[in-house]
């Protein structure tokens, strides 16, 4: 990606800012989808490799949370076809592949939604990663439980390079 490129057309190069090391300052509700206001904040690390020639990157998280460091794994890979990307979380708490959610960049802010379940009900998730620089980023994810008619953000991360 040259500096900072537009990112109008989604593209095997959406996610080549994120490639190298990053601190990380989260912010996590402390309880989902039951009006819970009390926010954590705690630290992290990032390591994200590009692969596939483009088609897919991989990052590799350790995650500081209070009562427990623990580490997970994004993957990240690109259709050309649906010229949208697919992106997996796994969990060492919990070690399964969950469910993808799947988008793309328009005008430099990426937008990602997928099906899910929380606590035994179905729910929509949504990833929006923005305000991306050479030096920085920020992800949120969103939670909702009314198929996308409200949303509620549960998790905020703040990246710099190393």
């Amino acid at each position: 990606m040259t500096d900072l490129q537009t990112l109008d057309a989604p593209s095997v190069h959406d996610f080549d800012f994120f490639a190298g090391d990053w601190t990380v300052r989260h912010r996590q509700l402390k309880r989902r989808l039951v009006g819970e206001s009390d926010w954590i904040v705690f630290g992290g690390r990032t390591t994200t490799r590009l692969m596939l020639g483009g088609l897919g990157n991989i990052d590799e998280n350790v995650i500081d949370k209070p009562g427990g460091a623990y580490e997970a794994v994004t993957l990240r890979l690109f259709d050309p076809a649906l010229r949208q990307w697919s992106i997996w979380w796994i969990d060492s708490r919990n070690p399964a592949l969950e469910p993808p959610v799947q988008g793309r960049f328009v005008d430099g802010v990426g937008r990602f939604f997928g099906d899910d379940v929380l606590d035994g009900r179905p729910i929509k998730v949504r990833f929006i990663w923005s305000n991306i620089t050479a030096r920085s980023a920020h992800w949120e994810q969103a939670f909702s439980a009314d198929d996308g008619r409200s949303w509620e953000t549960n998790w905020l991360m703040d990246f710099e390079r190393v």
